[in-house]
């Protein structure tokens, strides 16, 4: 076998190959390759060796995996190299995938790549029929296409005619004429499906008033295109013209007020007397019969020889306020004239003339307006309507002549008008009044 020597010599590295301690497979160093390197297609991986180790496949190394634009993780996020020589989980980036478009009606499309990320779809129609909404859409990298998907609808609306223009007048004594004709139909350019026809309008048959009356007809297919007609009723009134209302009166007509066979009367406020013709009509050629009417201030006569006489000359046309007082000094008689001139258009407005008795007989005089009663008429008045002689006092007489109201001290204007306000023949004055836009502010 050799010298003794020759033994030792290789004997003695086996021997310390023997001596030195076996490290397990499981406590590999910390910075020594341990796991195979990790290839993710399309994706990117980014690693971390444990203790700041140079290898990023050191046992216990972390790998974060991270795909790119247009493509998903399928597994775990994050790896570890185990002790096995193994990753914690196997890893894929698959290209993501938008839903499948719905194929449009009477129509299609065509994509360059399916319905994969930054596939590009175009969509087409059939003839007679047109692209609604956007032609092109791309599959983007949040899975949703770029755009709402396109509809293919007919455009072109359906057809329809209308009659001709219509016109009609109306009939004596008539506002309105029965006027008739056939419903229009429909037609469509596509399919032939229509809804029924809408009309909007007066129906056919209809009594049509004065002026100018617009009929549509209007008809929908199935894509909803709609299609629309119109036409136009005329209806002419025979009439004579339009009548006023005199100054300082009033005016009710009949019918519609100024057409063939109308009638119109008039009458007069208080304190007016009407002048011409009461009625007036309109006649078949077109002309008003009779004369215009006007009203004429009241001409009141304090000549008369009784003061009863006096009265009869307001009896259905104005309301009195006769304001007696034994001397023109009196300091109430003062402050009511006062009052009563500041509030001169609500006295107008609810037809109420002023008397003024003033003094003692034989020295009474008796006053309207500028005109200057005799003391004898004067005191007449003042006896039967037993009104003092020697202290101030207001008496209120209505249109009939009755004796509404007594005050021996100053009335209020505004006390006064809502007391005449509640009268029934005043309740109907202010409705004619209304009517005709005569208003105060007392």
């Amino acid at each position: 076998m050799g010298s003794p020597a020759l033994r030792a010599a290789l004997l003695s590295p086996l021997l310390l190959l023997l001596l030195l301690p076996r490290v397990p497979p499981s406590r590999a160093s910390p910075d020594t390759p341990w796991c195979s390197p990790i290839k993710v297609k399309y994706g990117d991986v980014y690693c971390r060796a444990p203790q700041g180790g140079y290898y990023k496949t050191a046992l216990g190394t972390r790998c974060d995996i991270r795909c790119r634009k247009g493509y998903e993780l399928h597994g775990s996020s994050q790896l570890v190299c185990q002790s096995n020589k193994r990753w914690s989980d196997k890893v894929i980036c698959k290209q993501k995938r938008c839903p499948t478009l719905a194929m449009p009606a009477n129509g299609g499309f065509k994509c360059v790549d399916g319905a994969y990320f930054n596939s590009r779809c175009e969509y087409y129609c059939s003839p007679g029929y047109t692209l609604k909404g956007e032609r092109t859409v791309t599959c983007m990298d949040n899975k949703a296409w770029s755009g709402r998907p396109a509809s293919c609808v007919d455009m072109e609306p359906p057809r329809i005619k209308c009659p001709s223009v219509k016109e009609r007048i109306a009939e004596p004594n008539k506002l309105t004429v029965r006027v008739s004709w056939e419903t229009p139909e429909g037609r469509d350019t596509a399919d032939g499906i229509l809804t029924d026809v809408i009309l909007k309008g007066l129906p056919p048959g209809s009594n049509f008033p004065e002026g100018d009356h617009k009929i549509q007809y209007t008809v929908y297919d199935r894509a909803e295109n709609k299609g629309t007609c119109k036409f136009r009723v005329k209806v002419r009134v025979r009439r004579c013209g339009k009548l006023n209302a005199p100054e300082n009166g009033y005016m009710k007509c009949s019918s519609d007020g100024d057409n063939y066979g109308a009638t119109c009367e008039f009458s007069c406020i208080g304190g007016y007397e009407l002048q011409g013709s009461p009625a007036r009509v309109c006649q078949s050629n077109l002309a008003w019969s009779g004369t215009e009417p006007t009203c004429a201030a009241m001409n009141v006569n304090v000549g008369v020889r009784t003061a009863a006489a006096l009265l009869d000359q307001f009896y259905e046309k104005r309301r009195l306020l006769i304001v007696s007082t034994p001397t023109a000094r009196n300091l109430l008689y003062r402050l009511q004239l006062g009052m009563l001139q500041q509030a001169q258009c609500g006295l107008d407005l609810r037809h109420i003339t002023v008397v003024e008795l003033v003094g003692v007989f034989p020295t009474l005089i008796g006053r309207i307006g500028a005109k200057i009663m005799p003391p004898a008429l004067a005191l007449q008045l003042r006896l039967l309507l037993r009104i003092p002689l020697y202290s101030f006092s207001t008496v209120l007489v209505d249109k009939h002549g009755m004796d509404k109201e007594r005050y021996v001290s100053l009335v209020m204007p505004v006390a006064l008008f809502n007391l005449i306000d509640t009268f029934p023949l005043r309740k109907e004055e202010m409705v004619l009044q209304a009517e005709m836009g005569q208003t105060c502010n007392t």
